[in-house]
């Protein structure tokens, strides 16, 4: 790789500055492309770099309690450019981070256009970069230019550059009530227990149904409502709106089931299907929803079995454009088909503001230690960083992949001792256990670029 010549990135989102930052604070040189300026996209208003669309809030603060104030402490240790302009813009919020949304996407602007060692040029990048771009980030989130979407997708050789507009929830398998749900395949095929069920009789369901169509709905942007419904990945309270028995024999369908606690049948169930490859992360099977999130919760605990759940994410309905990451991605968010090719942010397939970031930061890293010929090992997953890599990169399951918010439920088990501490102690552990092992290895990494 010739390391006088600059490492391509495109995209000037949070991702993209990020990764832009972490490349000239390497020492590296960069041309940070991005459109906006020259061509608008459906949910951009401006012009400025970090530009946020759908919210102020970058969540939760809490470093000790909550995976994404963790993300953030994280952030904040490797020198983010993101973090340090949310803090210095940051309005009164609670417990969370919210920002002035102006004044952050100013300040990211000014910094990055004061920055000597990166280049902006104001221009559409329309397909594959050219091939004497010998090192590329590809940031341009899920609002991805048709012409470069396009591109990827056939670079890849199949249609693993996906467009959802249906998200199922996600639940934490330990606020599953097991007493109450039982682990069977449908049939028992595969390994014979590969779902949780959670069953309902005839009132159960009925009531369900009829919140589902009742239940307050999220309401499109002007410019997505043309956007259609895949047929195979219906929002939930569509088919119930079909009539009242369609999830029953749909997603909720009985048969194949027996239910341990009766020895029969239920009238219908729900069955959650194991997230991730840990084991700590279950996702409700075919119950993507355009519910408010509030109704979520309440409607989705009034199942047996889900009276305490605690969701890693929620449903939700939005048009996406992200990578099949598990598959595609080597583990320095490299495209395995083309490896001068690294993506970063919304289009690896996760989801916020903090985690965009928190990519982009890492594929900066990583592509700075490229150019500079030294090894870049990966952050360790019982970090917040590394968790969410690790999920890209292969911890999740590629055949059912989506975009997933930063939570503990990525993170590797605590250590056997730990199990019966629960709740926000619990969380404590994983939370230290995160800081003092990206503590070592932030040291690891600095001595081997001084040696």
């Amino acid at each position: 790789m010739d390391r006088t010549k600059p490492v391509h990135v495109i995209g000037g989102g949070l991702a993209g500055s990020e990764a832009a930052w972490a490349l000239a604070q390497a020492g590296v040189p960069v041309v940070l492309h991005e459109m906006r300026g020259l061509k608008k996209t459906e949910a951009h208003h401006t012009d400025k770099f970090a530009e946020l669309v759908c919210s102020n809030s970058f969540r939760s603060d809490e470093w000790e309690i909550n995976a994404v104030g963790l993300l953030h402490a994280e952030l904040r240790q490797l020198g983010s450019l993101v973090m340090r302009c949310a803090d210095r813009h940051k309005v009164p919020a609670g417990a969370a981070l919210a920002v002035d949304r102006e004044g952050f996407s100013q300040a990211v602007t000014e910094a990055i256009a004061a920055e000597p060692l990166i280049r902006i040029e104001r221009g559409e990048i329309e397909t594959l970069p050219p091939a004497d771009w010998d090192s590329v980030i590809v940031a341009t989130g899920p609002l991805t230019a048709p012409a470069l979407a396009e591109a990827i997708r056939t670079r890849t050789g199949e249609e693993s550059l996906a467009f959802f507009d249906a998200i199922a929830p996600i639940v934490h398998k330990d606020s599953i009530d097991m007493s109450k749900a039982w682990l069977q395949s449908r049939w028992d095929k595969g390994e014979g227990a590969d779902y949780i069920n959670c069953p309902l009789d005839k009132d159960q369901y009925e009531a369900f149904v009829a919140g589902l169509v009742a239940g307050e709905k999220t309401d499109f942007k002007e410019w997505e409502k043309s956007t259609p419904y895949f047929e195979g990945c219906l929002p939930i309270e569509v088919m119930a709106e079909r009539g009242a028995e369609t999830l029953r024999f749909g997603p909720m369908k009985p048969i194949g089931l027996t239910n341990p606690a009766t020895g029969g049948r239920a009238y219908a169930v729900v069955q959650l299907r194991q997230d991730n490859a840990l084991g700590t992360l279950y996702n409700m099977v075919g119950f993507q929803t355009k519910l408010k999130y509030g109704e979520q919760v309440r409607l989705f605990r009034t199942i047996p079995g889900l009276e305490n759940a605690e969701f890693a994410r929620l449903g939700g309905i939005h048009r996406n454009t992200f990578l099949n990451s598990p598959k595609l991605l080597d583990g320095q968010l490299r495209l395995k088909a083309e490896p001068r090719l690294r993506f970063a942010g919304q289009i690896t397939g996760v989801e916020g503001y903090v985690e965009s970031a928190a990519i982009g930061l890492l594929a900066g890293r990583f592509a700075a230690a490229e150019k500079l010929g030294r090894e870049q090992a990966p952050p360790p997953p019982t970090t917040a960083f590394g968790a969410l890599l690790a999920h890209l990169t292969g911890g999740a399951n590629a055949d059912t992949f989506q975009p997933m918010n930063c939570n503990f439920g990525l993170f590797p088990p605590l250590a056997e001792t730990s199990k019966r501490i629960k709740g926000q102690d619990r969380k404590k552990l994983y939370a230290h256990r995160a800081r003092a092992d990206l503590a070592a290895w932030l040291a690891a990494q600095s001595s081997e670029a001084a040696a």
